[in-house]
């Protein structure tokens, strides 16, 4: 079995730039709030961004071979996403993997699993949205695959799909949907800015946001 499928033509830089002045937290409600990760996928420094084109990675558990070969086959802009299974007592990426990626143009990462090396990655600026951190080595011996869909943080991920990440963690918008999504989510921030301009002139969430007929039908009264 062909355990690494061809790389696809990755996101549009044009896209991804446009993508890339947006809130993850916009992009998963104009997505029809689909796409989020799991509150696990937390990022190993606050203030790291990151947007790319998804590089799905399937591992062993303590075993990092595929994550090697992944770097390999790296484009600049991907983003890799990396499902290693249930393990969490491994670090899977650490200082080495990092300078590979960036070396190849890597813009990021997402595992499921631990990473270590921790402080080293957060200096060199590596954006890594991780489940945990944890020291114990991996072994290189066993298969996994490239490039087919994985599922990491609930959300499953195929090669091609955008990635955008912040503070708030993950989201994911597949590849058919881009320029919809990215559509919508302008729309809901240009809303969002004159909501706030509103707001700061002494409106009410209750009010523009239509919630005081949720509160009479409580029999709330404000």
């Amino acid at each position: 079995m062909n355990r690494i499928k061809e790389h696809p033509e990755g996101v549009a830089q044009d896209i991804i730039d446009a993508y890339s002045s947006l809130d993850a937290a916009t992009v998963y409600e104009a997505n029809g709030q689909r796409g989020a990760m799991d509150h696990a996928k937390t990022p190993i420094a606050w203030g790291q961004r990151m947007c790319g084109s998804a590089l799905p990675v399937q591992c062993h558990p303590a075993d990092n071979l595929m994550l090697h070969a992944a770097i390999a086959l790296a484009q600049p802009g991907d983003v890799i996403i990396a499902d290693v299974g249930p393990l969490r007592d491994a670090g899977y990426w650490g200082e080495v993997t990092t300078v590979a990626a960036m070396a190849r143009g890597v813009v990021g990462l997402v595992i499921s699993g631990s990473i270590r090396d921790r402080a080293a990655i957060v200096k060199r600026g590596f954006p890594v949205w991780s489940g945990a951190v944890c020291m114990r080595g991996t072994a290189k011996c066993t298969p996994g695959s490239i490039n087919y869909p994985v599922v990491v943080g609930g959300i499953t991920v195929h090669a091609g799909d955008l990635v955008l990440a912040d503070d708030d963690g993950v989201v994911v918008v597949n590849q058919t949907d881009l320029v919809d999504v990215l559509a919508k989510a302008r729309e809901r921030e240009s809303k969002e800015t004159k909501m706030m301009e509103q707001l700061e002139a002494g409106a009410l969430t209750l009010d523009l946001l239509g919630l005081r007929a949720a509160l009479e039908t409580l029999g709330i009264h404000i």
